[in-house]
């Protein structure tokens, strides 16, 4: 499909810099294709009350790392500044990760991120630059492993914010909180699964007592989840893979829910994508553990999930076209056009939607 068909204008200033507190109180557009009305203006908080005793959350457990480190190059030449954001763990000691300036980067070189470690022998960081890849990727390998290197990223990097925020302000303690789900702890993301960003306490213990289940999977979210779709045809983008893993008893569950008619509710598109990935033809969820690089267009069979709560996205990204595939390019539109003249948040830090599939 053409690559223009999912666009559409946003104003800069319906981007949410800031989460809303209390998270539940983000409010929720409802679409429902082919109902009337067709959306509902609700809020977070009333989740309990459009789901079903029976019904089954999927939320990713993922927890995001301070990925976003700043450093410089040393020993050729003039010192360059180097912003680096870590993307996808190789190894104990290797990253992938996105650099500016990458065209004063070459392979051999050494990138030194900052020299107040707040770990005693750790003076400073340093990475060696030990191949290049296209748009700004590297492959860096540092001094340190495992467990020492992870206190040594979190202790410099700051939390990777999306670049539509990111360009407006600087990331700050605040992010350190509001840009993690209370799902989250498997360290290994770069972004959040923002959809996950809306829950308390409060909602999940309303959600339980109103008898649907709350199940978890993981999926470690890359920065490319942030690569605009150059490609004029859908066809031609190339997704970048991303690790993640659905447990025996996780599937198990799942599959027994909707054995006894509940519906599967991904929250976001990460356990979307992920649980698709796990599905078989026959609709039935499978233990899965490695990566996945599914791309969801218009035309797609969803095999397993019913209802999808989601952040909006950005005009022409695959997560607007994985939202079209679920409830229709024309209603999405629609529907985008009626929360931007109803005050609506966009993205990461914004408002919610909860989508019934197309008929």
């Amino acid at each position: 499909m053409r690559t223009d068909l999912f666009d559409f204008d946003l104003p800069p200033d319906r981007i949410a810099l800031r989460p809303v507190s209390p998270r539940d109180s983000a409010k929720l557009l409802v679409l429902t294709p082919g109902g009337a009305p067709e959306w509902q203006d609700r809020h977070v908080r009333d989740l309990p009350d459009l789901l079903r005793p029976g019904d089954a959350l999927v939320v990713n457990d993922t927890k995001v790392i301070p990925a976003r480190l700043f450093g410089r190059r040393i020993g050729r030449g003039e010192d360059v500044k180097i912003e680096a954001t870590l993307h996808k763990r190789l190894d104990g000691s290797r990253w992938l990760a996105f650099v500016k300036p990458g065209k004063r980067l070459a392979a051999g070189d050494i990138v030194r991120f900052g020299e107040e470690g707040r770990v005693c022998f750790l003076g400073q960081l340093d990475a060696a630059v030990e191949a290049k890849g296209e748009g700004g990727e590297v492959t860096l390998s540092f001094a340190f492993h495992g467990g020492v290197l992870d206190q040594a990223i979190s202790e410099r990097g700051e939390m990777p914010l999306p670049p539509y925020i990111a360009s407006k302000r600087p990331a700050d303690a605040r992010d350190r909180a509001d840009y993690q789900t209370l799902f989250a702890q498997d360290e290994g993301s770069v972004a959040a699964p923002t959809a996950g960003l809306h829950f308390t306490d409060d909602l999940v213990a309303r959600l339980v007592q109103r008898g649907v289940h709350l199940h978890r999977v993981t999926l470690h979210v890359g920065a490319g989840t942030f690569l605009p779709v150059k490609a004029d045809d859908t066809a031609e983008h190339q997704m970048h893979a991303e690790w993640g893993e659905v447990s025996e008893a996780t599937a198990t569950g799942l599959n027994a829910v909707r054995a006894a008619g509940g519906r599967i509710v991904a929250v976001g598109t990460t356990a979307l994508r992920l649980l698709e990935s796990a599905a078989g033809e026959d609709r039935i969820i499978r233990p899965f553990s490695g990566e996945t690089a599914i791309f969801i267009t218009p035309g797609y069979r969803f095999r397993a999930v019913d209802l999808l709560m989601t952040n909006f996205h950005l005009p022409r990204s695959t997560l607007f076209m994985l939202v079209s595939a679920f409830s229709g390019l024309e209603l999405m539109k629609r529907a985008y056009a009626h929360a931007l003249d109803s005050d609506y948040r966009f993205y990461s830090y914004g408002d919610a939607c909860l989508l019934h599939p197309a008929l």
